[in-house]
């Protein structure tokens, strides 16, 4: 959940020793990765005495003499992380350096390394050089020959290198130019533009001629609402060299053709690239969860030279099935296949996978359209938020990182995660936890937003090229049930005046760029994933209709809304009045935790318009918070400090989710899915995720572990009416108790009633609707609050408070609020108690990170609530820093 930070905000050591930590960290993975579908003659990653340095050509080259010397360099790595490992630059996510560093972006970069080429590699009948990752426009070297030109960052690129190595001091050399110079000029020719995200704030690049859409690299390095602007470059992902003699197994995939409760019918498909024809027997292996490993086939076969594929049907009888989390259990075969020439095996690769069903039913009814997944057979109330890259530099994105997060999703009670389009295809090792965890992943091509030149062909066909690498490494992991084109394309080009304003310049422009964009969503794309993806949806864009003519809608398809945030900037009770068929997108923001905000600003430079708190506040350009503290205002008042400032735009989050959410839960089976945005930062700053760019919660995570609960009872009011329903994500039916309190804020219970209930499988039930009149009788509304409280054996009890009116119009008085730290076991536990309703409760330990079972809690008047901690600090430490808060607290003037 959380991880230490420096102490000091300014310290360089961490930073400065992260990439080389990442490296070594990563190099067991790499080994374990290149030997699943290695050759004859083997494979070799190329990891050893990288060095960089800016091209002495560049742009940039005379102003930034610092940069010229040779270097060592991390490779995987970037450029930035590199500069920054030999102090060249400061660490671009502490103070405000980022205007200062936009000419990184613009200059030339070169890569070299040196290697000796393993036994018989020189003489093999095949050898190639592959590049998982290169950012973005290379041109690759290998003993002063050109190999390569690359332009995109998405793609894998093999290389040919038979009868170029040597065998030894072979010398390997990538050029890498800036992407925004390189597409600059054919940009700016265009009389008329097509639309892009968002305009540099730095003059790195025109305001009217962004580069971006043009280029196939993650759009995020361009600066987003919720991120900074560093358009970095490197050899982002390993290179290899593989070599063989006879045959190689170029893909393994195992496509589940029907898989029931009874059996699952397979067919596993053997990709080989033969560098000879010849007779070769082929084995296939299956490894059962349990660990059983059971030779399933055996054949002899003939093969040409060249590529072919060889399909082996394999039948598993009462087979483990693979669930959603909170559905199920997680079980995961591992497929093994090989060839033998003779007695010698010459090639092997493996994979690992869930067996399931997955259906997106699309079936028509009575509003319009059903959205909702299907597993095996059960619909699944999609619950969950978006996620976006984990780090601006992908290359140092631990394993960790990853677990952490996506743990932190399902401790969330998550089932479902979304992988926006404007970053970067996870790596295997994100799908592999996910697929352990049971997180299903709605996974979007790599556009997000604006609109692209699909017009031209050969921008097509690199596209195409990019989804089918894609698809291939992924489309054996279970936790992918969808693939989407792009984020908001569509609905740009409908609803924001994309297509208007072009369609007004240039009418024969604008349909060429709209029949490009549906040959590449509407066709393209999702003839790569009938091809190439194993049987998973295809959906054209978030939100849409699969191109329907009406787009983000409340009767089909999926629909992003954000009047609540966006403009008008509504309040968040108008969440209430939108019921989707599924809700892909929605969001509030909010700062991280005062221990974050210390990490990148300094006590003196902390205030709402302080220019280090603007630098790391994206939205609106870094005046984004005044639309935040429009949202605090709104229902708490006006700040005193900034550090109420931070408090309450986290309770505004919370709450503002919590309402969506359990809306959205309340409409099933009309809405069948709510994701919020977002999960995850990429660094540390304001955005609207729910775990900061350190792994630590903010209050809307610990909503969201009791909104998303599996059996949860959901209370709502707007306009003096509560309406009232049961939750139940389970597939059979419960029985238990809801219990109403009406009381004053003081605990004197005016009301206090129970009733059976029973809650059916997979439902959502609307229990009771009361009028406020109901409710409070005579009672001040300022002064009192309905309790409801759901009760099931073997669940975690739910509890939702209903308040009368906005809080700062509602007398808080002063709750006592009492905190107990002791040792538990090999933890803590924190006793909580207040003589009063405490509202918004928040446990903080200033500069020691302490994981919290609970936390952003509502405490009843002499109520006494545990919450458990563990920390590497020791209790004296504890106790000193420990600092409990109310909303009490931060409204009392």
């Amino acid at each position: 959940m959380t991880h230490t930070a420096p102490t000091d905000a300014r310290r360089r050591i961490r930073p400065l020793l992260r990439p080389l930590l990442r490296l070594l960290a990563g190099v067991p993975l790499a080994l374990a990765a290149s030997a699943a579908l290695a050759g004859s003659a083997g494979e070799i990653v190329l990891d050893g005495d990288w060095q960089f340095r800016q091209l002495p050509a560049s742009p940039q080259a005379r102003a930034h003499p610092e940069a010229a010397p040779w270097r060592s360099a991390s490779v995987p790595g970037t450029v930035h992380t590199d500069l920054l490992a030999h102090g060249l630059i400061p660490d671009p996510y502490v103070g405000a350096p980022e205007a200062g560093l936009q000419w990184i972006g613009l200059a030339d970069w070169e890569y070299r390394v040196e290697f000796d080429a393993p036994a018989g590699a020189r003489d093999a009948a095949r050898s190639e050089l592959v590049f998982e990752g290169l950012d973005t426009f290379a041109e690759v070297y290998l003993n002063g020959e050109k190999i390569l030109d690359a332009d995109n960052f998405f793609r894998t690129w093999r290389v040919p290198v038979q009868g170029r190595l040597k065998d030894g001091g072979n010398r390997l050399r990538v050029v890498l130019h800036s992407p925004i110079n390189r597409m600059l000029p054919q940009v700016q020719a265009m009389p008329h533009k097509i639309a892009g995200n968002y305009p540099s704030p730095h003059g790195d690049e025109p305001r009217d001629a962004m580069t971006a859409n043009f280029v196939r690299k993650p759009g995020y390095h361009y600066g987003w609402d919720w991120g900074p602007r560093y358009v970095t470059a490197g050899v982002w992902r390993p290179v290899k060299l593989r070599s063989w003699d006879t045959v190689r197994i170029d893909d393994l995939h195992v496509r589940q053709e029907r898989v029931g409760a009874e059996r699952a019918e397979l067919s596993v498909r053997v990709g080989i690239d033969a560098a000879r024809a010849g007779e070769y027997e082929l084995r296939l292996w299956q490894t059962a969860p349990d660990g059983r490993r059971t030779r399933v086939a055996r054949q002899r076969i003939d093969v040409d030279q060249g590529d072919s594929t060889i399909t082996v049907p394999l039948r598993i009888d009462n087979p483990q099935r693979w669930f959603p989390v909170g559905y199920g259990a997680q079980p995961l075969y591992r497929f093994e296949a090989e060839l033998l020439d003779g007695r010698k095996r010459v090639s092997r690769a493996q994979r690992r996978t869930g067996l399931r069903s997955v259906v997106l039913n699309r079936e028509p009814d009575a509003p319009g359209n059903r959205f909702q997944f299907e597993i095996n057979g059960i619909p699944v109330f999609a619950k969950g938020a978006n996620f976006i890259p984990f780090d601006m530099f992908q290359p140092r994105v631990s394993e960790a990182q990853l677990r952490r997060v996506l743990q932190s999703a399902v401790d969330a009670n998550m089932n479902m995660i979304r992988g926006w389009g404007g970053g970067y295809y996870e790596s295997d090792t994100f799908y592999d936890i996910a697929d352990e965890l049971g997180l299903m992943v709605w996974q979007d091509f790599m556009f997000g937003g604006g609109m692209q030149p699909a017009y031209d062909d050969a921008f097509r066909a690199n596209v195409v090229a990019e989804a089918r690498d894609n698809v291939r490494r992924l489309r054996d992991h279970p936790s992918i049930v969808l693939w989407c084109g792009n984020n908001e394309e569509e609905i740009a080009w409908k609803y924001w005046g994309h297509g208007r304003d072009l369609k007004q310049a240039d009418p024969v422009f604008a349909d060429k760029v709209w029949d490009g964009y549906v040959q590449l969503f509407g066709h393209d794309l999702r003839e790569v994933v009938a091809e190439e993806g194993g049987g998973i949806a295809y959906w054209a864009s978030s939100p849409s209709n699969d191109l329907a003519e009406v787009a983000n809608t409340e009767d089909a398809g999926d629909m992003h809304y954000w009047e609540v945030w966006g403009n008008p900037a509504h309040p968040p009770l108008k969440y209430l009045d939108i019921t989707p068929r599924f809700m892909s997108e929605y969001g509030l923001q909010a700062w991280p935790v005062q221990r974050t905000v210390d990490h990148f600003a300094a006590p003196g430079e902390q205030g709402i318009d302080t220019p280090v708190i603007e630098a790391h506040q994206k939205f609106l350009a870094g005046k984004g918070n005044e639309r935040l503290m429009h949202y605090v205002r709104m229902e708490f008042g006006e700040p005193t400090r900034f550090s109420d400032f931070i408090y309450l735009s986290q309770v505004a989050q919370a709450e503002g989710i919590e309402l969506a959410a359990l809306h959205h839960r309340a409409s099933r089976p009309h809405t069948m899915g709510t994701l919020y945005w977002q999960l995850n930062d990429v660094w540390p700053g304001a955005s609207w995720s729910g775990i900061d760019w350190f792994g630590r919660w903010k209050a809307l995570q610990f909503h969201a572990r009791r909104f998303f609960a599996p059996v949860a009872v959901s209370a709502l009011r707007k306009d003096g009416r509560t309406r009232v329903h049961l939750l139940s994500d389970r597939t059979r039916e419960l029985r238990g108790e809801l219990r109403l309190r009406v009381m004053g804020l003081g605990g004197e219970v005016l009301r206090d009633e129970r009733q059976t209930v029973v809650l059916p499988a997979l439902s959502s039930t609307e229990l009771a609707q009361y009028t406020d009149a109901q409710l409070l009788g005579d009672a001040d509304p300022a002064a009192t609050a309905a309790v409801f409280e759901l009760s099931v054996e073997g669940e975690p009890p739910s509890r939702r408070v209903v308040w009368f009116g906005p809080a700062s119009g509602i007398d808080w008085g002063v709750p006592e609020l009492q905190a107990t730290l002791d040792r538990d076991g090999d933890g803590y536990a924190l006793e909580l108690r207040s003589e009063r309703i405490a509202r918004a409760v928040w446990i903080d330990f200033g500069d020691i990170d302490a994981e919290l079972s609970d936390n952003a809690l509502t405490l009843l008047p002499g109520e006494t609530a545990v919450v458990r901690l563990r920390s590497d600090a020791g209790l004296d430490e504890l106790r000193t820093a420990l600092a409990v808060r109310s909303l009490a607290d931060a409204l009392r003037r």
